[in-house]
């Protein structure tokens, strides 16, 4: 064997030898990252660049007169959420984004090194979820136990999906006691899905509860609440990003800036519905009332121990239902950033519910 193919493949071998936590050739050790010893700097420079993909805290600071005011440079993309912002961030084209919890999980069993930023929650996510599970016309379930034998909209690499295992789970069900149909949850894909009888459940969100019930409403078609926490949203950025000290240093400020957001829009709800869901995403001021009503009010944790134990257990639910290698999922979160978001907004009344509240719903996630 020639000297420089033997040394290729010795290179490979190594390599090999060094995979940890992983089903996908794509993963590597150096996925999960360890960035918890490296220090962020007390100021940003002025000259900093950050991409960010968080549609909605762009409109926010421009709202709320802080567009201008930011320390650091920023390049607004417009997308958010797990696919788009997981295809950005292997482009290199993107620092930060604003996503649920599944992404990440996702992303470290693809070889996607990124960790978690900043964490807002529900402060009653029971009575306001994010999700309810739509119902098809005819198919005759009332409760989480009459999925036996039904179809069921399953999107394996987005949150709707691990809600969707979950739900099982917490009706004594299996995947082999339904029949999963993978579809995409993209726009309105899950409601029509349930519309033309081609699911008989499906999970559906926001304004798309309001529009399934009042479409298909007069045929029977009906919600049922799943009565699981499905709340979490975050900044997510590349460990790329928070390893370099400059951004380091400009994604702290960006978490400070994001939590007072999410208090400007709680507290200003009016001009919410009127700059962000009438004019930016073009819904009536109805539907926008309604999505304010429904989002009830922010919890921003200074302690992520109890959204860590969650996330532990969504990895270890995954794990098991798409056979896939469980990890520790404190690898997904950057803990140097732990109560940036907090601190920032200390003082408002409206910083999160505490520790011992978030040990209460600590186990509502699996």
């Amino acid at each position: 064997m020639p000297a420089t193919r033997a040394a290729a493949v010795a290179a490979t071998s190594a390599l090999v030898l060094l995979l940890t936590s992983c089903v996908d050739n794509a993963q590597t050790a150096s996925v999960g990252k360890d960035v918890s010893g490296r220090d962020i700097p007390a100021t940003v420079s002025p000259d900093t660049t950050l991409t960010v993909g968080s549609p909605e805290l762009k409109v926010a600071l421009e709202l709320s007169g802080q567009i201008d005011k930011l320390p650091f440079e920023v390049e607004w993309a417009n997308i958010s959420g797990g696919p788009k912002c997981s295809e950005a961030f292997r482009a290199g084209a993107l620092d930060v984004c604003s996503a649920a919890d599944i992404p990440a999980i996702n992303a470290y069993w693809t070889g996607l090194d990124t960790k978690l930023v900043a964490a807002k929650f529900r402060k009653d996510p029971l009575r306001y979820p994010v999700y309810e599970l739509g119902i098809a016309p005819g198919a005759g379930i009332k409760t989480l136990a009459d999925l036996r034998g039904k179809k069921i909209a399953y999107s394996p690499g987005q949150a709707q999906g691990a809600l969707v295992l979950r739900i099982l789970r917490k009706a004594g069900l299996t995947q082999d006691d339904v029949e999963l149909v993978e579809l995409a949850s993209t726009d309105d894909v899950y409601p029509t899905a349930l519309g033309n009888r081609q699911v008989h459940a499906a999970p559906i969100a926001d304004v798309n509860i309001k529009r399934y019930l009042a479409k298909y409403g007069k045929d029977g078609a009906t919600t049922v609440r799943h009565g699981l926490r499905d709340d979490p949203e975050h900044l997510w950025a590349l460990t790329d990003s928070v390893s370099d000290p400059g951004k380091s240093a400009a994604i702290r400020e960006l978490v400070e800036i994001w939590a007072r957001a999410r208090i400007w829009i709680d507290t200003h709800p009016e001009e919410w519905v009127e700059g962000f869901y009438v004019k930016d995403q073009g819904l009536s001021r109805e539907d926008g009332a309604y999505l304010v009503e429904r989002a009830g009010h922010p919890d921003i944790p200074a302690d992520w121990d109890a959204a860590i134990r969650r996330q532990q257990q969504t990895i270890d639910l995954l794990a098991r239902e798409q056979k896939r290698e469980a990890f520790d999922a404190n690898v997904l979160f950057d803990r140097r950033y732990e109560s940036v978001g907090a601190d920032a907004i200390e003082g408002t009344g409206e910083a999160g519910a505490g520790k011992a509240a978030a040990d209460r719903t600590a186990g509502d996630a699996a």
